[in-house]
C-alpha cells in the first residue's frame, strides 16, 4: 500500500513540477529531505525562494488535495522552510509557501492541477 501512495506522490510531483514550469517557476530541487522531514519542490518565482508542498489525490472520496495541509502541516513547512534557509545562507531572501494540487481521477486520469501561492498564513511564519 504504501508504494502505491509512494507512485501517486511521485506522478503527482511531476505534473505539479511541469505545471510550474509553465507558469514561470524555475525548479532548484525536487524532495529535499533533511531531519525535519523533506520539501517536495524548491523553487524560484521572480525575486521569491517558493518551497512548494505538493498534495495529489484519486478521486473526491477523501476531499480535494489542498485539504490535506492541515495546521499541524503547515507548521512544519514553515520549519522546514526556516532551516533550509539557515542551512543556504538566505536568511535574508524573500520565500513563501506554495501548495499545489493536483486531482486525479479515480482511475488516475489527470483532472485538474491547481497552484496556491502563499497557502501558509502569515503569522505560521513567525512561529
Amino acid at each position: 500500500m504504501k508504494t502505491a501512495r509512494q507512485g501517486l506522490g511521485r506522478t503527482g510531483e511531476r505534473l505539479a513540477m511541469e505545471q510550474l514550469v509553465a507558469h514561470g517557476y524555475h525548479v532548484l530541487a525536487c524532495n529535499v529531505r533533511c531531519r525535519y522531514g523533506e520539501i517536495d519542490l524548491v523553487a524560484e518565482e521572480g525575486q521569491d525562494l517558493v518551497f512548494i508542498e505538493v498534495k495529489t489525490r484519486r478521486g473526491t472520496a477523501f476531499g480535494l488535495p489542498e485539504e490535506a495541509v492541515t495546521t499541524t502541516k503547515q507548521r512544519k513547512l514553515v520549519q522546514l522552510a526556516l532551516y533550509y534557509l539557515d542551512q543556504h545562507g538566505w536568511g535574508e531572501r524573500s520565500w513563501r509557501i506554495d501548495v499545489v494540487a493536483v486531482q486525479l481521477s479515480a482511475t488516475g486520469k489527470l483532472e485538474e492541477i491547481r497552484i496556491h501561492p502563499h497557502a501558509v498564513r502569515a503569522d505560521y511564519m513567525a512561529e
